[in-house]
């Protein structure tokens, strides 16, 4: 086994780290009050999470101008589905388990809203048009039943100083994306360059 020493119980799990504090345990609600509705109004970024039937995961970035996510009620939200690879993993994750956990995310703001529940694929054309950008309204919508709502705390933030652009890490000797894509996919009868003109036509194009 290449993980030596594993924890295999919630026992040997909290004697390891401890049980959570009493305001740990009471900050979790079940809907979105007047704080998860201004979070959300002002993030232009989350993270779906989600699982196939057999368990496994996905996490897919979804972004837009703040407050893309729409607040319907205080139980529910829907996130328009844009155009994207058509690969669908979150979509086909759904169809097949419809557990969800999003992470949201407001530039400078180092807490995160942390929500999950239980999520529907939608077509509903009034919701739908009511989502469009550009005049262009989204094929479909995933919607989501809200079950648990939590504020994160901003440890992780500081510890990457994500926010602190002065200690962002120099990346000018990482490959670009068009390298790595190459390199996975070999693709027959195209080159690198090939590749990253296809990526900044469909920057350019295709955002919606």
């Amino acid at each position: 086994m290449k993980f030596k020493d594993p924890i295999t119980t919630l026992e040997e799990l909290r004697a390891l780290m401890g049980e959570p504090s009493e305001m740990a345990r009471k900050k979790q609600i079940d809907r979105l009050d007047v704080h998860c509705r201004e979070y959300i109004a002002h993030a232009p970024f989350v993270l779906v999470g989600t699982a196939d039937a057999a368990g496994r995961c996905d996490v897919s970035p979804k972004g837009d101008a703040p407050g893309f996510v729409r607040v319907l009620d205080d139980r529910h939200l829907v996130i328009p589905d844009r155009p994207g690879n058509k690969r669908l993993d979150s979509i086909r994750n759904i169809l097949e388990n419809p557990h969800i956990g999003l992470i949201f995310l407001v530039p400078r703001y180092e807490e995160t809203l942390r929500i999950n529940g239980r999520a529907t694929i939608t077509r509903d054309p009034e919701l739908l048009a009511s989502m469009p950008v550009g005049g262009k309204v989204p094929k479909l919508a995933i919607g989501v039943e809200v079950e648990e709502v939590f504020m994160h705390c901003a440890k992780a933030f500081r510890r990457s100083s994500l926010w602190q652009p002065e200690q962002w890490p120099d990346i000018s000797d990482m490959k670009p994306a068009a390298c790595m894509l190459f390199d996975h996919a070999k693709p027959e009868g195209m080159t690198v360059e090939d590749i990253a003109k296809r990526l900044d036509l469909g920057y350019r194009t295709t955002l919606y």
